[in-house]
């Protein structure tokens, strides 16, 4: 039986409980200002009603949307993996209603948690669905988190009550570094009201940053290619990619530091024509595997006598260490021990 147009433009059911809740809450705030409250409701301790919690409020520019929040949101969906291991590194599983698009393995200590959210969708899950885990806040890993074209921008989940966040990797055009990892937790742990978690996690993340870079401080650079994908065109890390900087502290250098973009497309010729000395394999679900992508690589002629190729030189990273989450300080130890294994021996 077909919808009647009048049921089709009838909001979703989390949705118009949603509506129901605040046009209550607007009634009830009528009726208190009217003097028509009941003797034990918040007319008489309006403290109840109206105080922020403890430390609050908090007010942060996220991408150039800012939000002001009076209390740690209490039901939170993360859209993409970084995400949601930030959330359970800093404590907060007892916060998360729903995860989706996990892009490799979770860290192993943080599996068991990782499991225990429920997975809304095997990549980003539709506006409906994010609706019917009832968030008030939605935290967003890439930018594909709030596209427009399928319904899930920022101003609809704000025209739906529901405050968003947007990793900040995707916020500006210029270069991230490792201080936009660290500012990132701090952010998250002021909104949720756990800055003391969230500074001793960037510390912890620091000292282990620090130690590798040290180790390879004195080092000459070495070339390196990031292969994210691709077979017509290489698919690669660009110069404002945060990948960038980690193969940066690890005493490397990324020889596509020049485009403008996080990650985009080049040519093989171009590739060649770089020469680099290490290919850093992206790995991730959906892109093939490290294997395929090293046959790959080794199976074409033009890349023969590309240094990396010829000495089968590569490191191989699950994406999700290579972004501004919690795991890019574990990446810059890999890569230095790829880049100069002598210095680890």
């Amino acid at each position: 039986m077909s919808t009647t147009p009048a049921r089709a433009h009838l909001p979703s059911p989390p949705l118009r409980r949603r509506v129901l809740r605040a046009a209550a809450a607007a009634l009830s705030a009528a009726l208190l200002a009217a003097g028509c409250g009941s003797p034990g409701d918040a007319s008489r301790n309006p403290k109840a009603a109206s105080e922020p919690a403890e430390g609050f409020p908090v007010t942060v520019d996220n991408c150039g949307v800012t939000t002001t929040y009076d209390r740690p949101p209490s039901r939170v969906v993360t859209i993409h993996q970084h995400p949601a291991e930030l959330m359970l590194a800093l404590g907060l599983k007892d916060r998360m209603v729903g995860t989706a698009f996990p892009d490799s393995a979770p860290l192993p200590e943080l599996r068991e948690d990782y499991e225990s959210v429920p997975q809304l969708a095997k990549r980003e899950p539709s506006f409906e669905t994010v609706l019917d885990a009832e968030p008030d806040f939605v935290y967003g890993g890439y930018r594909s988190a709030f596209d427009e074209h399928e319904g899930r921008s920022r101003k609809a989940f704000a025209d739906a009550g529901i405050d968003t966040h947007l990793n900040r990797e995707y916020c500006g055009k210029k270069r991230v570094t490792m201080e936009d990892t660290y500012e990132e937790i701090r952010t998250i742990g002021e909104v949720f009201g756990v800055s003391d978690r969230a500074d001793k996690l960037v510390a912890d993340l620091r000292e282990r940053v620090d130690e590798a870079a040290a180790a390879v401080e004195d080092e000459p650079e070495v070339p390196v290619f990031v292969y994210d994908s691709g077979d017509k065109a290489a698919f690669t890390a660009g110069g404002r990619s945060l990948g960038t900087e980690l193969i940066r502290l690890a005493g490397g250098e990324n020889v596509f530091a020049d485009l403008d973009d996080v990650f985009g497309d080049v040519s093989w010729e171009q590739v060649v024509e770089r020469k680099p000395e290490v290919i850093a394999i992206y790995d991730y679900a959906g892109a093939g595997s490290v294997e395929r992508k090293k046959e790959f690589l080794l199976s074409r002629p033009a890349l023969a006598d590309v240094p990396a190729v010829k000495n089968e030189r590569f490191v191989v990273l699950p994406l999700t260490a290579t972004l501004v989450g919690i795991r890019s300080a574990h990446a810059v130890e890999d890569l230095a021990r790829g880049l100069h294994p002598e210095n680890f021996r």
